[in-house]
């Protein structure tokens, strides 16, 4: 099974999406870019990430801020379907940090505008 898609289909979901993601919220949330429309991250993060011993994988969890603003939280997935995580320690290598829009967004392209 494939996982790519088109980009007349990826611009059409998060043209949805950035239509919609205000109303999806309960009104305490609205107004304050809870919902990222996209974040940015370098290259060499997940090179790392996918070069670890066992990595077959990234997966994305979403977790929530102080602020209760989203984020995308990545790790690798070995061929167990397992977090590539060391409990305790650390050496586990977990993405966060991105560039989040809106604050901070990319140029206009089909995917964002």
């Amino acid at each position: 099974m494939s996982q790519f898609i088109s980009l007349q289909d990826a611009a059409a979901m998060t043209a949805t999406y950035r239509q919609d993601r205000e109303t999806i919220l309960a009104d305490a949330y609205k107004n304050q870019n809870i919902l990222a429309k996209c974040e940015t991250f370098d290259r060499d993060v997940f090179d790392s990430v996918l070069a670890q011993s066992g990595c077959v994988g990234i997966r994305v969890y979403y977790g929530m801020d102080g602020n209760s603003r989203v984020h995308a939280i990545i790790v690798g997935v070995n061929s167990s379907d397992e977090d590539i995580i060391f409990p305790n320690t650390d050496n586990s290598l977990i993405i966060e940090q991105g560039v989040r829009c809106p604050v901070d967004c990319p140029p206009a392209s089909d995917l964002n505008s």
